[in-house]
Formats: C-alpha cells, structure tokens, sequence
C-alpha cells in the first residue's frame, strides 16, 4: 500500500446556512494578509528585507485580526503572503520586468472573500452524517456559536477519511469545500523494467522517449490560445476594486482548463508507459533552470521570464508521480544541465548542434533528430545506459509521434486522427 494525500472537492450542502459565516472568515483572512502586507512593505522600505512567515506570526500574533480566525488558519495566511512575496522577489531577481509585488485585497463590495484553511486542530468531522466542524477565532465567537456547521457532499466514488487540512475557497458564486486527505492506495506491479526520458518544454509541453526507440511529442498550443483568449484586454480588465467580474470568471475557466490538461496529459502519459512496459520515468528537473551555471539568476529575456513565470512544471511533475506511483512505477527527478546540448547518439556536445528550432543535428556523427527528442533520450540516459532496443534511424527520431489534445474528449491522440486543428 501506498500512504499519500488527495485532495477532494465537496460541495455545501447547508450553503445559505453558513454562507455569511464563511462570508466573515473569508473577509477577517483578506484583512489579516492586509495588516502583514503592510508590515512586509514597511521592511522592504526599511532595509530591503522580506519577512518570512516565521516574523510575520511572531510580529502579528498579538494583532486584533489575528484572532478574528482560529490560530492555525491565521497562520495559513500569513504563510500564503510570505510564499508570494518570496516568489515575486525571485522572480524579481531573474530580471522579470512583469512580475509585481502581491497586492492589498481591497475593501468595498467587491471585497475578495480570501481562502481560509482550517488544521486538523480547528476541525471535527462527523463522517457519519457528513458534517464539518470548523472552528471561528476567538473576535468570531462573540454572541454566536464558536463554529461552522457545513454539511458536504461529494463524489460516490470518494470516502472522506483522515483529513489533514480543509480549505474553504470562494469560486465566485459560492463557497466550496476543498478536502486535504490521507489515504492508502494499492500499489499494482511495475509494468516493467523498461525506462523513459521526459523533456519538459514550452513549445512542445514534453517530449517522451522510451528505450524501444519510440518518442511521442506533446504540444502545448492549447494551453497558448486558452491563455491569449482568456487574457485579452476586454477580459483582463481591472479597477478600482480589483478583478472586474468577467475577468475573474476568465481566470477561474483559465484556470479549470489548465488544471484539466495537466490532469489529462499525466494520466496519459502513465497509460503509455504502461502500454511500453516502463517501470522507472526519469524527468527533467527545472528547478535550477533559474539559474546559471554559478548559482545566480539567469536573465531569459522579458518575453522569456514571462513564460517561464507561468511554466508549471512542477506542478505537472507532482501529479505524474501521484498518478505513475500507483501502478509502480517510479517518476525520477534529473537535472537537464547540457542535456539540449549533447548528442543522445555519440555524446558529443556542443552548442551549435540546435541548429534550429525544433531540429537538432550533430556534426560528428551526422545525427538529425528533433531536438526535444534528444533531450528526452538523454533525460533517459540518466537512469540507464542501456541504449534503445529497436531502430533509432535520423528519420524516427527527426519525426516522432505528435499527440494533441482534443478539448470536446478531453483525451489525447495522435496528430493523424484528428487532423491540424488542436
């Protein structure tokens, strides 16, 4: 058995019951990350110095808003502002021109109704009847009950038990309930004891190689234009009072979108390396790709800061390891350094063999490949020596498979069976 976390969403059966309490939590949360905001801009004034989450509970635990939530939820906010301003300030150092500071949650109608994330200590579950007792702060208390009785509901398929966190997240019409478990899987049998090589990228989401010689190309044009619709001026408006609404409903389909293409495209992956018998994935692992090659941060341009900013391979990278560790097989993490690069054929390297994009040919032993292919191939070659078992001729690799995604199935399938169009 395998011992890991899911998240469940739940929906509000009792919704028009508790609404206003979590209306109170969901603005006490907005005014908190308010007061550390301020206090975290008055340090960086001071001496360019970002407070981490560990100053921030320490300097505010006295702060009136702090006890407007149970203790635990009001240190999930501050923890929240610290992460984002430590992710701006990176970004700031790569020489990302784009990237802003995280902002105040304004006050007035359009007031945000923040997340709040409840602890195991500020919960109580009653499995039985489905029912959630979330604890309020001590300023909440006051003349009413010192909790939120939510009744849920969720998928027949799930069975909410061991919860770790919940976290009451505002959708823009109504609260939903979001479920952190801890859960026990059956782990099948590795499929095999044959290997494959994913390159990560941009243009093309990943490329896969497997030790049969095979590789599959996958394109991230989809994600492209539903970022360029759902981004355009007349949608990515904001005023006074942040967000206008149609933006905000563009950024959570945006958003729903993405979360269904990654979700996708892991589960398809794994069914592949089950089809190819693979037991042991190596991927690349980008999380020194903001930097140099002496530790410090690596400027890509503004066009390619931008992108790399909204790049989420890690992201991509935990639910294919959730999904493949249930059938066995193992995801490894492996640096990319020089894997672009190298020849995956004599290992010769040198920086002008991506003569350009998308093709890759080396001068030595007169290789021609797609480039993505050959980062595959040698992201491969981090975890096995053992060269491909089949034909690796210029033209299987310069051509491989290229898989799209059909957003009406909601599935993957090679370019040939659904012609140009993504």
């Amino acid at each position: 058995m395998l011992e890991t976390t899911r998240t469940y969403r739940a929906k509000i059966v009792n919704h028009q019951q508790v609404s206003d309490d979590l209306d109170e939590c969901g603005f006490s949360a907005s005014k908190l990350w308010n007061v550390a905001r301020y206090y975290t801009q008055g340090r960086w004034d001071e001496d360019g110095e970002i407070p981490d989450d560990g100053e921030l509970k320490s300097e505010l635990k006295e702060h009136e808003r702090y006890s407007d939530l149970h203790s635990q939820s009001s240190q999930r906010v501050l923890e929240e502002l610290a992460e984002s301003f430590t992710s701006w300030y990176n970004a700031r150092q790569r020489g990302d021109e784009n990237a802003n500071p995280p902002g105040y949650r304004k006050h007035g109608d359009e007031h945000p109704r923040s997340t709040v994330t409840w602890k195991q200590k500020g919960i109580k579950h009653d499995s039985k009847h489905n029912q959630l007792r979330l604890s309020k702060g001590f300023n909440l208390k006051t003349h009413r009950s010192d909790f939120i009785l939510c009744e849920y509901e969720t998928r027949p398929d799930v069975t909410v038990e061991s919860i770790q966190q919940i976290r009451a997240v505002w959708n823009g019409d109504r609260w939903e309930l979001h479920l952190v478990c801890k859960v026990e899987i059956p782990v099948e049998d590795a499929p095999g004891e044959n290997t494959a090589g994913i390159d990560l990228g941009i243009s093309n989401y990943l490329a896969i190689a497997y030790d049969d010689g095979d590789a599959e190309l996958y394109p991230g044009n989809v994600l492209k234009q539903d970022k360029h619709y759902f981004t355009r001026n007349e949608y990515d408006t904001e005023g006074e009072n942040g967000p206008s609404r149609r933006a905000l409903r563009a950024r959570r389909k945006l958003s729903r979108r993405k979360d269904h293409f990654l979700h996708a495209l892991a589960k398809h992956i794994v069914e592949q390396c089950i089809d190819h018998e693979v037991g042991h994935i190596a991927i690349g692992d980008l999380s020194q790709i903001r930097e140099d090659e002496n530790g410090d941060a690596r400027n890509w341009g503004k066009r390619g800061n931008k992108k790399l900013h909204g790049w989420e391979f890690d992201r991509f990278t935990n639910l294919l390891e959730y999904k493949a560790e249930e059938h066995g097989i193992l995801v490894d993490r492996k640096s990319e350094r020089d894997t672009s690069k190298t020849c995956s054929c004599c290992g010769r390297k040198r920086d002008a063999n991506r003569v350009e994009r998308g093709l890759y040919v080396c001068e030595s032993c007169g290789t021609t490949m797609n480039a993505d292919v050959n980062g595959a191939v040698n992201i491969r070659r981090k975890i096995t020596q053992n060269p491909p078992t089949e034909d690796m001729s210029n033209g299987r690799l310069a051509r491989p498979v290229a898989y799209l995604f059909n957003q009406t199935s909601g599935s993957f399938h090679p370019r040939e069976q659904v012609g140009s169009k993504p």
